[in-house]
């Protein structure tokens, strides 16, 4: 597994001045305890991508992570493109350690659809993809300790959604009555995390056809 950040070769070429002129792309891998934004919120003092590397001016993150959560997250220069990503066409996976010995019953009402509430109304998700794998995936560490196993067993899932509501896995999972340990995004269409660690950026040439192939 790599230990420092990967860039492309590109990267070390001096760009030409028609690539200046290009949207550059990125996936990386977003630590917990980031925010999904270079801008800081008001007041509140939070590790933001900017710190992750030099980015060109107007990169702009495509959907979010939450804070706590971590995983892939694409970054484009071109606005366009994030409305590609975000269509329900494109789907999005993501491993989720929650509490406790997680059963088949509970696995097909997440793959069914369960009620959360967005901004105070009740929503019904979509049926979405789900199952149970098969021991701890191979992820990096988180950094900071997600809790005593003394506690008792956990469960690890996949999670396949093409939607993004707020804190939607998380929810989902606590109205099932597991709650969400650790939450890790790995796939956006057929781009993968692969062998990224946290704070990992790599440059893509074309995600465009990336996410779809």
């Amino acid at each position: 597994m790599p230990t420092t950040k990967q860039t492309s070769l590109t990267e070390l070429a001096e760009p030409s001045h028609d690539q200046q002129h290009q949207h550059q792309h990125f996936k990386i891998f977003k630590p917990y305890g980031f925010l999904s934004q270079f801008l800081p919120e008001s007041r509140k003092k939070k590790h933001l991508l900017g710190e992750l590397f030099n980015f060109p001016e107007k990169t702009m993150a495509i959907g979010r992570l939450d804070h706590d959560s971590e995983g892939l997250l694409l970054l484009t220069t071109d606005g366009m493109m994030s409305y590609k990503v975000r269509d329900k066409a494109i789907e999005k996976e993501y491993y989720v350690q929650v509490d406790g010995v997680i059963t088949v019953a509970v696995i097909s009402q997440l793959q069914k659809g369960v009620d959360i509430a967005i901004n105070g109304t009740k929503y019904l998700t979509l049926p979405c993809k789900a199952f149970k794998l098969d021991g701890e995936p191979q992820l990096p560490s988180r950094g900071r300790k997600i809790r005593d196993s003394r506690h008792g067993p956990t469960s690890w899932i996949s999670i396949t959604l093409c939607e993004g509501k707020n804190r939607q896995i998380r929810k989902m999972t606590a109205a099932v009555g597991f709650a969400t340990l650790r939450l890790v995004r790995v796939r956006i269409g057929d781009i993968h995390i692969d062998s990224l660690i946290a704070g990992d950026v790599v440059t893509l040439a074309n995600f465009d056809a990336a996410l779809n192939r």
